[in-house]
């Protein structure tokens, strides 16, 4: 599950990001208070595929609620009625634009106001997940509302000055005051007093057999099969979950920060034996920022003496797949960066299995629709977004990790549901999706939708020139013989949708989370529409009958009408 983290103010908001399986949160930009602001975040929840946001409370010194507050508390208001059933928790926020500017000023010279504000929502939203982990912790009985991998449990809280909403969830976190730089002091003293009241309390033996305890691994007495991270990813048969290796991000933070992130994410048993185990060590200065992986098998030495030798995770790389984009292009995609054909090919005519591959096989195991040629049976299903991998990975592993990227969109989404109120299937709602996506932009989707199913209700042809495109291509992709608009719209294919009527045997391209949508929830103001062409000025032009077509065409269409397919 992703959660986003928000600065609010008056001229821009940090946003932030985390994943309630790594428990880490990372800056990830800004937007602008232009008016906006509330689309683009409605964006990046459909991006995230979450409804759930951290945002930051402003108090005073004295811990009193500000005239800052009250426009947070409004901007939530409308942030829940532009995003229904959205859950908003609020984060006390003291201080966290002073500690994420000096955290800047430890990474970097220079950076600007929004990195600032991005760095202050990272701090926000991280605090809120350790802070629930930590009423989890202290509250069994309430497990559930407490648990940061499920935020969903927190019950409906009035707004001050208003009543319950069914648009969004609220919750007032308790203030928690940051420490400053000038109580480092304080920290190190109580840290030392905090040793001898435990010393005193139960003598010098007691003491070292707790810290000791507290050193070991959180997960004992486990023989894990793996070495490595990389090893692991290759691996064919179910992990157990105490041998997983879990990605955890080490950067220029106080050890107690760090220390903090590693209990949070369960792989230290105690923070404060690791952080005594640091200043005994005097290891502090050596740790070195990075990427790393640890598992809840390691012990705080382990784990030390790799923050230490600076054993970052450099063999990996990231593969990027474009909304839009075809399984040709992201073949050439995996031979750019090393992959060979042998590799390639036998991935994306290999048989997967997932949910949201409904109606891609029969029941022997066969393509549903033998229009379909093989090579390309996965188009549309895998998920434009960018992935790590291990050097090395298999090409069949980083197909299934878009295609549960897609199934985790589909469920996340209800999108199934919503394909059917539309009179379709899931693959039907993808192969449309995957059209739409082709020909529009994201503005103009729900609106393309709507024309289109308009057209499949009334037993229309699509009249789709980006399927005839698509037909040519996978007959002639170099356009060695059909080598002109005339000949691509006239190629006899059920891919051709100017010649078809109904869909073509499967989808074109991989469809955006957009397109998706706007299948799902089509545009209604063009219910009676039949006809959309893009102008020489980008705009969309429809209209209800063939006649209103050409006239658009006649007005707004010189140049693009006559680009070549």
């Amino acid at each position: 599950m992703k959660l986003i983290g928000l600065d609010v103010g008056t001229k821009r908001i940090g946003v932030a990001k985390a994943d309630t399986s790594t428990k880490i949160a990372v800056p990830d930009g800004f937007i602008s208070v232009n008016g906006q602001e509330f689309s683009e975040i409605a964006r990046l929840a459909r991006l995230y595929n979450t409804n759930i946001f951290v945002i930051g409370l402003p108090r005073s010194n004295q811990g009193n609620e500000t005239q800052q507050s009250a426009y947070v508390r409004n901007f939530a208001r409308e942030l829940g009625q532009v995003i229904p059933n959205s859950k908003v928790y609020f984060q006390d926020e003291t201080l966290t634009s002073v500690e994420a500017e000096k955290r800047l000023k430890a990474r970097k010279k220079h950076y600007q106001k929004g990195e600032i504000d991005a760095e202050a929502a990272s701090i926000i939203l991280q605090d809120c997940i350790e802070r629930m982990a930590t009423m989890k912790k202290a509250t069994p009985s309430r497990a559930k509302a407490a648990d940061p991998a499920d935020f969903t449990g927190a019950a409906n809280i009035p707004f001050e000055g208003g009543s319950t909403t069914d648009t969004a969830q609220i919750v007032k976190e308790e203030p928690k005051m940051r420490t400053s730089k000038n109580h480092k002091a304080i920290r190190i003293v109580c840290t030392i007093l905090a040793v001898l009241l435990v010393l005193g309390g139960l003598g010098v033996g007691g003491f070292f057999l707790w810290y000791n305890n507290m050193l070991g691994a959180p997960v004992a007495d486990v023989t894990c099969k793996y070495t490595t991270a990389e090893e692991q990813a290759n691996a064919t048969e179910e992990i157990p979950e105490s041998c997983k290796f879990i990605r955890f991000s080490v950067t220029a933070e106080p050890i107690a920060q760090i220390a903090s992130n590693l209990q949070a994410a369960g792989l230290i048993k105690s923070n404060f034996a690791f952080t005594v185990f640091i200043r005994l060590n005097e290891d502090g200065r050596q740790i070195q920022a990075g990427d790393y992986d640890f598992r809840p098998t390691m012990t705080t030495a382990d784990i030390v003496e790799a923050m230490k030798n600076g054993s970052v995770v450099s063999n990996t790389f990231n593969f990027t797949i474009l909304p839009g984009s075809t399984i040709a292009d992201i073949k050439a995609s995996l031979l750019a960066i090393g992959y060979t054909e042998e590799e390639i090919n036998p991935a994306f005519e290999k048989h997967y299995d997932s949910a949201v591959l409904k109606g891609l096989y029969d029941v022997n195991g066969a393509l549903t629709n033998s229009a379909q040629p093989i090579p390309v049976q996965l188009e549309g299903y895998i998920f434009g977004e960018t992935y790590q991998f291990y050097n090395g990975e298999k090409v069949e592993n980083i197909l299934k990790r878009a295609i549960l990227e897609l199934n985790e969109r589909v469920i996340g989404n209800d999108l199934e549901a919503k394909f059917e109120k539309q009179g379709l299937t899931l693959r039907e709602g993808i192969i449309l999706a995957s059209i739409v996506q082709k020909e529009a932009k994201s503005d103009d989707m729900a609106g393309v939708a709507q024309v289109f199913l308009n057209r499949l209700r009334l037993g229309m042809s699509l009249g789709s020139d980006v399927t005839a495109t698509y037909a040519a291509d996978i007959i002639d992709p170099n356009r060695e013989t059909l080598t002109d608009n005339a000949l691509i719209l006239a190629h006899d294919s059920l891919y051709n949708t100017r010649m078809h009527t109904g869909l073509t045997p499967g989808p074109i391209s991989q469809p955006s989370i957009t397109a998706l949508l706007a299948v799902a929830e089509p545009d209604q103001t063009h219910r009676h529409d039949l006809y959309f062409l893009t102008g020489d000025d980008g705009k969309m032009y429809y209209s209800d009958s063939e006649q209103g077509h050409q006239q658009n065409a006649r007005d707004y269409c010189q140049k693009l009408c006559l680009v070549a397919l």
